[in-house]
């Protein structure tokens, strides 16, 4: 992972970086070097056109990655960092089964050899293997600690990631569309969803983001999506922040009752992401296409 000053260095938007990653080419923002096997890598992949945002890191020093809500427009983009560092991609975790884009999850565990990781709530037609709240998965000197945050869907999860080489405390929180940069995760998106499922839904959440509320104020947050999404409002561009930041800007974390959470949740929402109902009906299926990337 990188420390906190690298957090804001420029991400891979696709396309960009990715050749010079294939040739070998040292990419100054892609890890922290340190003695022995203590080498840890974070990086952020983004996808400007959807607002989405997807993850590759882990221990490298004991060859160890994981990646965190693949697009499947970024298969190559995850394989060229782990080529960079001589690394496997050995876990692969979806933080809820996405309704704006097609998941890169099977094919890329295809592709690799690593397990596929959901939530034991997850409604889908494919092998996985489940997670629950608080279980861990390691990665070197890295871990992946679950928080199950259901609201946005049954399933959401979010993934505390930390370093023990410099403590046992998590370092940051991936909050896939449960707390976002700027709002949180619409709760009206599951197919045919009443009015009065919608409600439960953000009651849901409104917990959920009271466990999140709980962790210490420094810690970093990497979301899912960012400023493009129809998955929240007013998102930032900026697709990173920390949770005593949201903490006093986020409308969505100011304080109120569970009641008046659900209006604020449920008003003023944007138009769905075009075709969501059949990207995550196809998602549940895991029927991905074949990537002209790596056909090549």
């Amino acid at each position: 992972m990188t420390d906190a000053h690298n957090a804001t260095k420029p991400e891979v938007w696709h396309g960009v970086r990715t050749e010079r990653l294939a040739k070998g080419e040292e990419d100054p923002y892609l890890f922290v070097r340190s003695p022995g096997d203590r080498q840890v890598i974070f990086r952020q992949i983004l996808h400007p056109a959807t607002g989405c945002a997807s993850y590759v890191f882990g221990c490298a020093g004991k060859k160890k990655l994981a990646v965190v809500d693949a697009h499947h427009e970024h298969l190559a983009d995850y394989l060229a960092v782990a080529e960079s560092v001589g690394s496997p991609i050995v876990a692969i975790l979806e933080t809820h089964v996405q309704a704006d884009h097609r998941s890169g999850a099977l094919e890329l565990a295809r592709e690799t050899g690593a397990v596929v990781h959901l939530h034991q709530r997850a409604d889908v037609a494919f092998p996985f293997t489940p997670i629950g709240d608080g279980d861990e998965i390691p990665l070197g000197n890295d871990y992946i600690r679950v928080i199950h945050t259901p609201g946005h869907t049954p399933e959401s999860s979010c993934f505390l990631v930390g370093d023990r080489t410099r403590g046992e405390d998590p370092w940051l929180v991936l909050t896939g569309d449960t707390l976002l940069v700027g709002d949180a995760g619409r709760p009206d998106l599951e197919e045919n969803a009443s009015r009065e499922a919608a409600e439960a839904a953000a009651r849901q959440l409104h917990q959920s983001l009271e466990r999140l509320l709980s962790l210490p104020d420094h810690l970093e947050v990497y979301p899912g999506h960012f400023s493009g999404s129809a998955c929240g409002r007013s998102l930032s561009a900026k697709p990173s922040s920390t949770i005593g930041f949201e903490r006093r800007f986020n409308a969505a974390l100011q304080p109120r009752s569970a009641d008046d959470f659900v209006d604020f949740m449920l008003a003023d929402l944007p138009p769905a992401p075009e075709d969501h109902i059949a990207i995550r009906r196809a998602n549940r299926l895991g029927g991905v296409a074949p990537s002209p990337t790596l056909a090549t």
